[in-house]
């Protein structure tokens, strides 16, 4: 009786250290919707019905509000998925904003999405996401559009929920959605002078998200990144960054490497269509399926059942990774 107690206790163990098979899908970030082959064929695999396609942004210029890179669509876009309009509204947008305003960024929003989604064709659902870093000055406002944009389109909100706005929550207040989307990346900014991956630091990630369980919005859908970028540091030690570079990126007979994500440039050139001069460094950030298991392992300790929409879909990113 002993030893079939231990071995429960084992099992119990093991159990709790396994990595759940989660549904998932992609967000789709790019301006241009196109497919090349091996997109389709991830896409396809995905599990979840959806794919959460960016349709624009909305900023601020001269006081008016302006939709910025909106999206055009090439015949390559073909998928059975249903599509969810996500849009992305930066913060400046929202500092002193009316509440005739609130009500004409919300009806302007929901007329472009369907505009858009009726001049491509586009198989739409019955969502749209809004993805915001609000902050605790923007905060009312930000909810009073979110409810505004949910009364004018009759359709279910959600928005993304950042990790600050998690572990701030007393200040950053809770949106008044059903559903969140919480991003698990940029835990520090790239420009900075780390030693750390900006796009994803599972130690940095953890102790923003240690009360999650209390988040009072139960219903969280998980966004994962599998992006990848260069940080180039100039002589004066700025940054720049230049998207989709991986390790074997740094295996040029042009460059010395310095650690397996870090290599000097030798030779004065054009290197990944930017002029790096001699002595400029770059540092590749990408994520590994163990950073990825390991949130994963976390995160199901804190929320129950959770689809996990991967960051973004591109070749250059779903190739050879396993979902």
């Amino acid at each position: 009786m002993k030893i079939l107690n231990i071995l429960w206790v084992l099992l119990f163990i093991v159990s709790c250290s396994q990595k759940e098979n989660h549904p998932y899908t992609f967000y789709y970030w790019k301006t241009n919707l196109k497919l090349d082959q091996e997109e389709k064929k991830v896409l396809d695999q995905a599990t979840v019905p959806y794919v959460y396609t960016r349709f624009f942004d909305i900023d601020k210029a001269g006081g008016k509000f302006q939709p910025v890179a909106v999206i055009t669509k090439d015949q390559s876009f073909q998928t059975d998925k249903q599509i969810v309009p996500t849009v992305f509204i930066t913060n400046q947008t929202l500092l002193g904003i009316s509440q005739e305003e609130v009500r004409f960024l919300a009806e302007s929003i929901h007329h472009l999405i369907q505009k858009k989604a009726e001049e491509y064709h586009l198989n739409i659902n019955n969502e749209i996401q809004i993805d915001c870093d609000w902050t605790a000055g923007t905060r009312d406002d930000y909810f009073k559009f979110l409810k505004e944009l949910k009364r004018i389109s009759g359709k279910k909100i959600t928005c993304t929920l950042r990790l600050h706005q998690v572990k701030d929550k007393k200040q950053t207040g809770i949106p008044p959605v059903d559903k969140v989307y919480l991003m698990c990346y940029s835990t520090s900014s790239p420009l900075d002078k780390s030693d750390k991956n900006s796009i994803l630091d599972v130690s940095i990630l953890k102790s923003y998200l240690s009360k999650l369980e209390d988040y009072p919005i139960k219903k969280i859908e998980v966004a994962l990144p599998i992006y990848s970028w260069g940080i180039i540091t100039n002589h004066l030690g700025k940054h720049k960054l230049i998207n989709a570079l991986s390790k074997k990126d740094l295996n040029n007979p042009n460059f010395k490497k310095i650690s397996d994500h870090e290599a000097e440039v030798l030779k004065d050139g054009f290197y990944f269509g930017s002029y790096l001069n001699k002595g400029f460094k770059i540092k590749v950030e990408e994520i590994s399926e163990e950073q990825l298991t390991d949130v994963i392992l976390f995160l199901q300790k804190k929320i129950q059942q959770f689809n996990i929409i991967y960051y973004q879909l591109d070749s250059k990113f779903v190739l050879d990774r396993k979902f």
